[in-house]
């Protein structure tokens, strides 16, 4: 059973259709005793960072998710779910996040004269991934696969070793991260057809 946590910010219901697709049962809760009995955890989520953590702290979910992570049950982050575990975000002046992984949340450079026309705040679109090191995450899912990613902020991850891939916008940027059983994405893999799917197929599989 997968616990997708509840706190009113998230794509719950396309998260939880994707899971169901692939024959996976899942539950959407804000329950600590649902999320700790749960065999794999996912914490989604769209929206500004501040009201995320504000949400997640009125609900009593801190330390539900931190036991989660720390509890080595496969946990599976997706877009500014990812973004939450860091320790800071720059969204809106400066707002504490989680802390499980270290780094800090920024904006993408605005757009300047010389940049390509495409070149547009936020990154909304297809975009390809480059792997940093492998993963059973990431089975059967080619270097320079293509995902679908909605965000303006992106984590500078400075924890060695955590980093998964990467994704080229203006800069290169952090697009999922992977240490022992945390996984998160930036980018939605159940808005990215075939590929999102797979990644999530693996996601059941560990």
């Amino acid at each position: 059973m997968i616990a997708i946590i509840d706190y009113d910010m998230g794509n719950l219901r396309s998260v939880s259709k994707a899971f169901e697709k692939l024959g996976a049962t899942t539950v959407i809760t804000r329950d600590p005793q649902v999320i700790a009995k749960a065999e794999r955890v996912v914490l989604p989520g769209v929206g500004a960072f501040r009201d995320c953590m504000g949400h997640i702290e009125e609900y009593g979910l801190v330390e539900p998710i931190k036991e989660a992570v720390a509890g080595g049950r496969p946990f599976l982050a997706i877009c500014i779910g990812l973004q939450l575990l860091f320790e800071e975000s720059h969204e809106d002046g400066i707002h504490k996040g989680l802390g499980i992984v270290k780094g800090r949340v920024v904006r993408f450079p605005k757009p300047h004269r010389e940049a390509r026309s495409d070149y547009k705040i936020p990154h909304m679109g297809w975009n390809s991934i480059k792997r940093d090191k492998d993963s059973a995450l990431l089975t059967d899912i080619p270097d320079g696969e293509y995902f679908y990613f909605v965000h303006s902020y992106y984590a500078e991850c400075e924890e060695p070793g955590v980093t998964l891939t990467t994704t080229e916008y203006g800069v290169e940027f952090v697009s999922s991260i992977e240490r022992d059983n945390l996984m998160a994405t930036q980018f939605h893999p159940e808005k990215s057809q075939t590929a999102g799917l797979k990644l999530l197929k693996n996601f059941l599989e560990i």
